[in-house]
């Protein structure tokens, strides 16, 4: 085909250059279009590349309109190249479509994963299906550079290679040369005299000197870390009274090696200033009083920015509690810089009460809306309360059905005073039929089996039974408990159970003995975080008889009024009241609140036994980063049992123990405390003698507690951390009797010779270590190292103890 006249050539470098180029052709050049052809397409549609053409058949054509046709084609982003011509009046346009991507690979990335760079990719269009824009491609490359250059990677290269492949697609492939981070050599401040140079640095995360230890410090640059450490800078000052505080300019240096890296802050520090009158003031809705107290910054102190902003958010969050969901609470500082004096003026605009239309729920599956309705303090039709919202997330995370809870609001479209409270929940495996198999170092070889569901078909109801066995006990349990009995909250449990006991495989003395019985409980919320628990039930225990120990024949030749028995059996109805508080942030693996239970049982009168036991512990949860990844936590339990009625006593099989991974790590399980004594046949008329039978017999009283810190477990990335804890801890303990009087006896061998402290309890053992607790799908595993830092003559110690339990 013959060409009469071009009208245009190939536009590879762009539109701008075609229509500057289209511009000097004559105007005699322009014709009037019989017909349009489309030449070269391929993946486009023909009708979509005419869509795109702002000419028509009949239209006249010249140089303004192969400017705007080309220009509208090549914006399209389906073309590559795009050529223009004429013949005998039919518009030709030939064109090269841009290939499509078909596949994307990296490689050298290690400091940017590939499903960061996959999503920096995808918002600029360059992924797998997309049409290959070659001037995206190079500015995403330069991008990619300019963030190594960010942190301080000045070696660092991306190259884009495009692999041609059939049917006009290609192949993207990202090459990485990351090279070594610059290290940070020294940062300089000039310009402060009232704060010492290191102190300023020690605000930062970066730093010129980091010791191997300190892993919140940083040697690498980077320069978002440094734009934040500017900040910390300024608060460092702004909450010292220096409100003039500025940073003046920022130098950051390279050595010609690009290895090193120099940092100098120029600073102009300002006088300190006081405050001279705080003034609230707007819209105050009769709670002025309340909010004046609100205010931590008062007349005749230092200026502080932190407390200002604290004034803030605490009025603001004392007004969510009434509804104004959106308060805008400002202030402004009149600064007089002759009396080095501020003026605060607070002002509030409330806006408007905010109510709650409708409480969405989604992500449960399987558990029944009603069950998690029931759990919101924050009702519909109601004025939203932050308070209640943040209460209505605590309470359902405590049930343990959710592995994670998100609540948030959404305005309701047309209407500036309602809100719609959406609830969505992740649910978690919260029971299941299985068969297990385990080893702890206390129970040896166990097994297990049973059903277990504490979301039993969704209706938050808690049914259990399990049958478990290890090396000192098999036990069977049958339980439900239904946590919303009634209406108003009281909960209903019950629960059949039976033991086999081998005390002697324990740790203990030499007795077993055989249980079972019947429990119901009844639990009534008193508020939202105390609820008070009674119970009441009857258990058969019958029981071999140990060998003549000083803790134990009194008690044995009390009840075996034969004096020939080698077992007795007692039928006992017990009973207990409890009360509970529990502010946990969790139900498992908690980082904030607190937790105290004191509980009393005893038996019935009437029973076989008479006796008491009163307990009391203590739990605590204080968060030390924001993040709640570092926590200081504290535990306290105090026990004590003694019987009632005349010649009763604790029977010893009730005593308390200590020593283990639940109470005192680093010590035997239960090797804590008074050992069981016999007779040697010694009278000195005043006093007996004994020996130490090696075996621990417990006590009536006792005492332990742990202080812990909890730290982020090392390599674990972020998905893990919620089911892991790392925890360095310190546990202290002892166990005394009170019911012996040790005074009467001496001993004449073994290891007995603390025995003025088996009635005592200043016996304190102590340890120190560190534990590894995952919540695994198979049940909880831990981990523990611990090494005594306070022990007597005849305690048994481990190192290390653990506890693993499976399914299968």
């Amino acid at each position: 085909m013959a060409v009469k006249s071009a009208l245009a050539i190939s536009c590879l470098l762009g539109a701008s250059f075609m229509a500057n180029a289209a511009s000097h052709l004559p105007s005699s050049h322009s014709f009037v279009v019989k017909d349009i052809k489309v030449e070269g397409l391929k993946r486009v549609s023909l009708g979509a590349a005419l869509l795109e053409l702002p000419v028509r058949v009949g239209d006249r054509v010249g140089t303004t309109e192969v400017e705007q046709a080309i220009k509208r084609l090549y914006s399209s982003g389906n073309f590559d190249d795009i050529q223009l011509y004429q013949d005998n009046g039919t518009l030709i346009v030939k064109v090269h479509e841009r290939p499509t991507i078909s596949s994307i690979d990296f490689s050298g990335n290690s400091a940017i994963k590939d499903k960061q760079l996959k999503e920096a990719l995808k918002s600029s269009h360059l992924q797998v299906g997309d049409a290959l824009d070659r001037p995206v491609l190079r500015q995403v490359s330069k991008e990619l550079e300019d963030f190594y250059y960010s942190t301080g990677r000045y070696w660092a290269t991306v190259d884009p290679i495009v692999t041609p492949l059939p049917r006009n697609r290609v192949a993207l492939r990202f090459n990485f040369v990351e090279g070594p981070a610059a290290k940070i050599q020294q940062i300089n401040i000039v310009g402060n005299t009232v704060f010492p140079e290191q102190t300023l640095i020690n605000q930062f995360q970066l730093s010129d000197d980091a010791p191997w230890w300190n892993i919140m410090t940083s040697q690498k640059y980077q320069k978002q870390k440094l734009a934040g450490d500017i900040e910390s800078l300024r608060s460092y000052y702004m909450d010292r009274g220096y409100i003039r505080f500025k940073v003046t300019s920022t130098q950051v240096s390279i050595t010609p090696d690009k290895k090193s890296i120099y940092i100098t802050l120029n600073v102009h520090e300002g006088a300190k200033y006081q405050v001279s009158d705080v003034e609230l003031n707007g819209k105050l809705i009769g709670k002025g009083d309340e909010m004046r107290k609100l205010i931590p910054i008062k007349a005749g102190e230092t200026y502080s920015a932190a407390l200002v902003n604290k004034a803030q958010d605490a009025i603001s969050d004392y007004l969510a509690k009434f509804g104004y969901a959106y308060p805008k609470v400002v202030t402004y500082p009149q600064i007089d810089d002759k009396t080095r004096k501020v003026k605060l003026m607070i002002y509030v605009d409330p806006g408007h009460r905010i109510y709650v239309r409708r409480i969405n729920v989604s992500g449960n599956s399987t558990t029944k809306d009603e069950v998690v309705r029931r759990e919101m303090r924050q009702m519909e039709g109601t004025w939203l309360s932050s308070g209640d919202v943040k209460r209505s997330k605590q309470r359902l995370e405590q049930l343990g059905f959710f592995q994670t809870v998100d609540v948030d609001t959404q305005r309701v479209s047309g209407s500036n005073d309602e809100v719609d409270l959406n609830v969505k929940v992740k649910e978690q495996n919260t029971g299941s039929i299985n068969a297990g198999i385990g080893f702890g170092t206390e129970s040896g070889m166990s097994l297990q089996g049973g059903l277990t569901q504490t979301n039993f078909l969704g209706t938050g109801n808690k049914a259990a039974f399990t049958v478990n066995t290890n090396k000192y006990s098999q036990n069977l349990n049958l339980s439900y408990t239904d946590p919303y009995f009634t209406l108003d909250g009281v909960s209903l449990g019950n629960r059949l159970y039976g033991q086999k006991f081998q005390a002697a495989d324990a740790n203990l003395l030499d007795y077993d003995s055989t249980k079972y019985g019947y429990e119901a409980t009844l639990g009534f919320p008193i508020t939202e975080d105390q609820n008070i628990y009674l119970s009441g039930g009857y258990e058969r225990n019958k029981m071999t008889q140990p060998n003549s120990y000083v803790q134990t024949q009194a008690f044995w030749d009390l009840y075996d009024q034969s004096g020939s028995d080698d077992s007795l059996a007692f039928n006992l109805y017990k009973s207990s009241l409890s009360w509970v508080r529990n502010t946990f942030n969790k139900g498992l693996l908690p980082t904030d609140g607190s937790r105290q239970i004191v509980r009393g049982e005893m038996t019935v009168p009437g029973s076989d036994l008479q006796f008491y036991k009163l307990s009391f512990s203590n739990q605590d949860y204080i968060p030390l980063s924001e993040d709640q990844k570092w926590v200081f936590s504290t535990k306290l339990h105090l026990a004590y049992g003694n019987g009632y009625g005349s010649g009763e006593t604790l029977p010893f099989f009730e005593h308390y123990y200590a020593g283990g991974t639940t109470s005192l790590r680093g010590f035997q399980a239960n090797s804590v405390g008074p050992q069981a004594l016999q007779y040697t046949g010694i009278n000195t008329g005043s006093q007996y003698g004994v020996s130490s039978s090696g075996q621990a017999i417990g006590g009536n009283a006792l005492a332990t507690g742990s202080v812990e810190l909890i730290v982020p477990t090392p390599f674990a990335s972020d998905t893990y951390q919620r089911s892991l804890r790392t925890t360095l801890f310190m546990d202290m303990g002892t166990v005394w009797d009170t019911t012996i009087n040790y005074d009467n006896l001496v001993c004449t061998s073994g290891d007995c010779n603390n025995l003025q402290d088996y009635g005592s309890p200043s016996n304190i053992r102590a340890s120190v270590g560190a534990s590894l607790t995952w919540v695994s799908p198979l049940g909880p595993l831990s981990f523990a190292i611990a090494t005594p830092i306070k022990k007597y003559e005849g305690d048994e110690t481990e190192f290390f103890s653990f506890n693993i339990g499976g399914t299968f």
